[in-house]
């Protein structure tokens, strides 16, 4: 049974223009420890029931807070991480699974999405990208023009692409392994987050991680992200920025997990750091060396990881252009 303590519902926001358009879907606090989001949308909210911003067409659905629970308590997540294998369940087992139960449904009534988050380590913001156009069993897909130009106003110099592929990597090893984790992380659907949900449901969208997350710049990152997608889509008389220039993309191809509570980093790394194929990234509790499978970066590292759960991403290069 709930605890009568746990929040028992989720809020959003919605303003519909008489002029119909796009249906705009934009979630913050996805992670409880990611406010940039919120800050964001508070601030966009004001704006509207003000009047000194209008809504020319279509539909904008706000939810400034995602998980009430995790955002209660000001960490990643509640029971467990809303932002994987995040699908309808009939038979909810934890407080994210509700989330879910709530906001699919809340996703299938939108074309587009675009979710606010945050990340550990130092670093500058930088968007997620779905995969190109396919027909394959991982991630198919027909919409990659529409996101590539959404991404492309949105500021950032750094995309990421590949999500899906190196979870469904991941997921195998463990798998091989037979390791004594969770069945979350054995779930082939484990890597499946909003943006993924949306692809699946016909929708596109982007996630981007707006700065470190106490970072002050994070929340106007979020909120310029905001504005750029309304104008992009017409839903705002609003100047639209040109696309961004250089935009350098890297393509995650693996994640490493943390085994042990003692797996420790040879330093401090920041997202994005490069390394060398064969450089060392640090140990398991053993003593086991953890190296670079090739040249690359680290990708989303966390120290504070929980055993069985992602440490880090190796990424590369890629060869895809906007």
């Amino acid at each position: 049974m709930m605890s009568t303590l746990l929040p028992s519902s989720l809020q959003r926001f919605q303003y519909a223009a008489f002029q119909p358009g796009p249906r705009l879907l934009v979630l913050g606090a996805v992670h409880g420890n990611e406010t940039c989001g919120t800050q964001a949308i508070t601030r966009l909210r004001q704006e509207l029931d003000s009047g000194q911003l209008h809504l020319a067409r279509g539909l904008l659905t706000l939810v400034p807070v995602t998980n009430p629970l995790a955002y209660a308590r000001h960490q990643r997540q509640g029971e467990r991480n809303l932002n994987r294998n995040l699908r309808p369940h009939p038979d909810p087992a934890n407080f994210e699974d509700r989330i879910c139960n709530v906001l699919c449904p809340w996703i299938d009534e939108h074309e587009v999405l675009l979710d606010l988050h945050s990340f550990h380590t130092g670093g500058v913001p930088f968007a997620m990208l779905g995969p190109q156009d396919n027909t394959g069993e991982v991630e198919p897909f027909a919409l990659a023009a529409a996101e590539q130009r959404m991404v492309a106003h949105l500021g950032c110099q750094r995309v990421v692409e590949g999500w899906m592929s190196a979870y469904v990597r991941g997921v195998q090893r463990r798998r091989q392994q037979g390791r004594a984790v969770s069945p979350d992380l054995l779930d082939t659907q484990y890597g499946v987050g909003t943006t993924e949900y949306a692809r699946g449901r016909g929708l596109y969208g982007v996630t981007l991680e707006c700065g470190q997350h106490d970072d002050p710049q994070a929340p106007e990152v979020a909120y310029q992200a905001i504005r750029q997608t309304l104008a992009l889509h017409g839903m705002i008389e609003a100047p639209l920025a040109p696309p961004a220039e250089g935009i350098e993309i890297i393509r995650l191809v693996d994640v490493i997990d943390m085994d042990h509570p003692e797996d420790r980093f040879l330093r401090e790394w920041a997202s994005f750091d490069r390394v060398r194929a064969g450089e060392l990234i640090g140990h398991r509790h053993g003593g086991a060396a953890v190296t670079a499978p090739g040249d690359g970066y680290i990708v989303f590292p966390n120290p504070r990881a929980l055993p069985g759960n992602e440490w880090f991403y190796f990424g590369v290069d890629s060869e895809r252009r906007l």
